[in-house]
């Protein structure tokens, strides 16, 4: 278990929820697939999982100019999923924020 990372509550993912209310954004482990999601929200939500959809980001290659020099670094790869809940079940990401 543990292959959910973190809710996603971005601007584009809100504009995506308002307009389809079932619909919720995670990032994931990249090593996950789609029936384990599936069962991990399921299990963490008490929710019914309709559909879910995963998007995998590549890393990306970065550098920066500093007093030092140029600084090679890269972003790490991510994974994103989108997940469907069944009509008229809804997940509150706020609930227990004090």
């Amino acid at each position: 278990m543990g292959f959910i990372i973190k809710p996603l509550v971005t601007e584009k993912m809100t504009k995506i929820t308002d307009k389809k209310s079932n619909r919720y954004g995670f990032l994931v482990s990249p090593e996950a697939n789609k029936l384990q999601i599936k069962e991990e929200v399921e299990g963490l939500y008490k929710v019914n999982v309709e559909d879910v959809n995963t998007m995998l980001y590549a890393g990306k290659r970065m550098a920066r100019y500093t007093k030092a020099g140029l600084v090679k670094g890269q972003k790490s790869a991510f994974k994103k999923a989108i997940v469907t809940l069944k009509e008229g079940e809804t997940i509150d990401f706020y609930s227990n924020i004090e």
